[in-house]
Parts: C-alpha cells; structure tokens; sequence
C-alpha cells in the first residue's frame, strides 16, 4: 500500500495554521485574561472605603457607622463565568451583608444573579443566599449554611451562566443550579447583559435571623477582602456572534450539566447544608412556583 510522504515542516505550518486559526477565532469571540481591579472595575459608592492593599492584589471594603461601599465592572457580560476570592468580616459580623452578584441594571425587567453572605453572631455559621432574577421576576432565595470558616482565610466563589443553567459555586462545588425551562415557559436570563458587582453594607433589618440579630457598631469598622477576580464571557458590545457561539468554552459538552462528580457535591451541599429553599416554603408559595416543579 502507497503511503503518503509527511515531511516535519509542512506537518509545522499546518500545526501554526490551526493555532493561529483557533487564537483569532477566539479573540473574536470572548474576553479570557485575568482581571484587575483597577482595569476592569470602577467604585460606585464610597470610594473612600474601598482600599486597593498587598500592592494592589487584593481588594479592602470598609463598612461603619458613616458608609458602606460598593464597586462594579466597567463592562457587561452575556454569558460566561465570573469568579472572586472572599475572605469576608470575621468574628461578630451579624447584621452585615457581603454581596458579589451579576446584574442587569435594568429597572422593570432586571436580569440578576446573587451571592450575598450574611453576617452572623460570633461562632455561628455563615450563611450564603443566592437569588436569581429572570426577566424582572426575582425571590427565588435559597440559602446555605457554609461548611467552612470564611472570615479565616480566602475561598472562591464563582457564578457560571450558559444557555443551559446557571451554576452557583464555592470552591469549585455546586451549591445551587438554575436550569433553564424556556421550554416550558419558564423565564431565563439569556437577552440582557450583566455587570459584575460587590457591596458590603448594613442590613440588619433581615440579614441576621430575619432581622432578630442586629450589627453591633462596636465592632465597627467592618472588613472584608477579595483578590484573584476572573471575568471571562462576551463582552458587550461586541461581536453579536459571540453570545450564540457554541466554539465558547462555557457552552461545551462538560458545562451543559453537573458531571456525577458535581453531581455528588450538590447533593451533599443540599441534603447537609441548605437551610432555606423558596420552593419549600408553602407560607410564600402555596402553589409550588414553575420552576420549582419543572426542576431547577
């Protein structure tokens, strides 16, 4: 049988080829570099509570009696992953709201995905909710009581959001998975973009025990820190291929669904772990929301 002759060089151009074919495509469709504070985010409140410290690597938000703070992304983003390391308040943090979360900032039919850690009383668990707003309709609250210490040392919190579901995640583990049931006429965020946001502020009307446990300014100032942010999706504006591109790496085969590793970690965040699920709750809900019944 012939055999075709493959001499090293040409087997060299073509390889570059497909590199440099691959990298333009990619540059074309979707931001991927490490983000930085100063680049990529802006103050929005306070600025003089928000302290750029280890030589500009980690973030400080200051809350007291005068203020709290609040930053956001210069850009908006359709699709993709965003991801932050918090060490939030320690010791007694009760009434005191840490929130990283994706928003549309739009007024009447807002698009949102929420992180917000509430403060309790020293040598209690953190509790983390999360929300999701699809197209102006939110409470859809759940929270969980954190495994872990998070005011001792930093952990990664991390938002995933393709055509598929959105993933709320801490240290790479599934805490609460939106699916989406367009199909069955259940809303999605997939039309609006979505900055990134954080704020630490005083809500100790509802953070702590519904409000039973109110922030002990004694304490004050309040202090919690993030660094090692990653913004990666379709910037928007940009190119309008992006958002429906399949070649993203967020809308691959592995990120369509939990794999049964993840699957597992859910499983045991949900059985040990959660505390409180708007879908359970009969005195808000006495018809189980859609969503809820369709599985979310």
């Amino acid at each position: 049988m012939a055999t075709l002759a493959y001499h090293p060089s040409l087997r060299n151009i073509i390889l570059i080829s497909l590199f440099l074919h691959s990298l333009l495509a990619f540059s074309f469709t979707a931001l991927a570099r490490p983000a930085t504070f100063t680049q990529d985010f802006r103050i929005t409140w306070a600025d003089s509570h928000i302290r750029q410290i280890e030589g500009g690597t980690t973030i400080q938000l200051v809350l007291d009696q005068n203020s709290g703070c609040g930053f956001a992304s210069k850009g908006k983003y359709l699709f993709g992953k965003v991801s932050v390391a918090i060490k939030l308040v320690p010791g007694d943090s009760a009434g005191t709201v840490t929130a990283f979360y994706m928003n549309s900032d739009t007024d009447t039919i807002r698009d949102e995905l929420d992180f917000e850690f509430l403060g309790n009383r020293s040598g209690q668990p953190y509790t983390v909710q999360t929300n999701v707003y699809a197209h102006g309709k939110g409470d859809r609250e759940q929270r969980v009581n954190l495994w872990f210490d998070p005011a001792a040392e930093f952990h990664t919190y991390s938002i995933l959001w393709n055509h598929h579901h959105v993933v709320f995640s801490v240290d790479e583990v599934p805490i609460r998975v939106y699916k989406n049931n367009e199909a069955k006429g259940i809303p999605f965020p997939k039309f609006q973009p979505m900055g990134v946001y954080s704020t630490l502020w005083e809500a100790d009307d509802w953070a702590t025990r519904g409000g039973l446990e109110k922030i002990d300014w004694s304490k004050a100032p309040f202090y919690a820190y993030m660094k090692n942010f990653e913004l990666e999706g379709c910037a928007v504006p940009g190119p309008s291929t992006c958002p429906s591109s399949p070649s993203n790496w967020w809308e691959g085969a592995a990120y369509q669904q939990l794999n049964a590793a993840q699957a597992r970690s859910y499983r045991w965040v949900r059985m040990n772990h959660l505390i409180y699920d708007y879908c359970t709750d009969k005195s808000r809900y006495p018809v189980t929301p859609p969503e809820c019944v369709a599985g979310i």
